[in-house]
């Protein structure tokens, strides 16, 4: 065996020792999401009160955070205490939608203005009809090295863990607010998480999803009361199509500010790096698939 081949043999067993560390590290580090209303800059739990709560739900919260955080303590107190914020919420509700951003999970709502616009559209839509409804955010990684670390390790395995929180959270609500419709929506790398809690909330008929520009490498595992948009309906969605050329010309474009500010329709603005890769309330056909999926689903007109 050449010495080549040796420190070829030596670079590949240490890089997997490597790898295999970082996701055990990474799987154990696994933090509890965090749930913060659209358009406000705190956690929805550092906002409440939970001492006029029924008992029952306040015990629900406990069971349910020691399911998955097990004898972590701190991270059992800060998941029920999440859950009792968010059922306080939206208890007068009839719908809760909870956003989950693309790139590393770490985003609001606000930074996606595409999104923005379709919570605007999606909340205006449910007004006239005579709905009430609470926007939330749902960050499921924070934003550091670790932060990045778990949720690349959370990426390879479907994000089995970060679905359940999501999952449990959309449960817990439905569970205790019986009238209440919960609506899952998700960009991009987003999607892969609501996807995901769809397929656990499989047998939840409360529990909806709306995901947009889903990357080529998922495969929709949950399509029952799930609405995918895969394109804009403008420009071909580089990232759902796997055009890898595209996007990799779109990033270097970007990088080294080539990229030219795109608008239609009277949206604002905006550079693209994937092509294709924007949806906004405004675009016909990401306006009439939202509106005829609240219309067929909850007799929205």
């Amino acid at each position: 065996m050449t010495s080549r081949v040796k420190k070829l043999i030596v670079i590949v067993a240490v890089s997997l020792v490597l790898l295999a560390g970082s996701g055990v590290l990474a799987i154990s580090y696994s933090e509890v999401g965090t749930t913060i209303e659209i358009g406000t800059e705190d956690a929805v739990a550092a906002l409440s009160d939970f001492s006029a709560l029924p008992q029952s739900v306040i015990d629900d919260a406990t069971v349910r955070a020691t399911e998955l955080f097990g004898d972590c303590q701190e991270k059992c107190d800060l998941f029920a205490d999440q859950l009792l914020a968010i059922y306080q919420e939206a208890s007068d509700e009839d719908f809760v939608i909870i956003f989950s951003s693309g790139g590393w999970g770490w985003s609001l709502a606000e930074a996606s203005p595409g999104w923005t616009s379709i919570f605007d559209g999606i909340e205006s839509e449910l007004t006239s009809s005579g709905y009430t409804s609470l926007m939330l955010n749902h960050t499921r990684a924070d934003n550091s090295f670790m932060g990045r670390l778990e949720e690349l390790s959370a990426m390879f395995t479907g994000y089995q863990f970060k679905a359940e929180d999501l999952a449990s959270r959309a449960d817990f609500l439905t569970t205790h607010v019986p009238d209440l419709t919960v609506i899952l929506a998700g960009e991009s790398n987003g999607t892969i998480i609501t996807d995901s809690a769809m397929e656990i909330l499989v047998d939840n008929p409360q529990v909806y999803s709306i995901q947009t520009g889903p990357p080529f490498w998922h495969q929709q595992m949950m399509t029952e009361r799930t609405l995918v948009l895969a394109g804009n309906g403008i420009v071909p969605d580089a990232l759902s199509e796997g055009d890898v050329i595209g996007i990799t010309w779109g990033y270097f474009k970007d990088w080294f500010n080539l990229s030219k500010p795109v608008s239609y329709f009277g949206t604002a603005p905006h550079y693209i790096a994937a092509p294709g890769h924007d949806y906004w309330w405004q675009y016909p056909e990401v306006y009439a698939q939202i509106t005829s999926f609240l219309e067929q689903n909850f007799g929205v007109n």
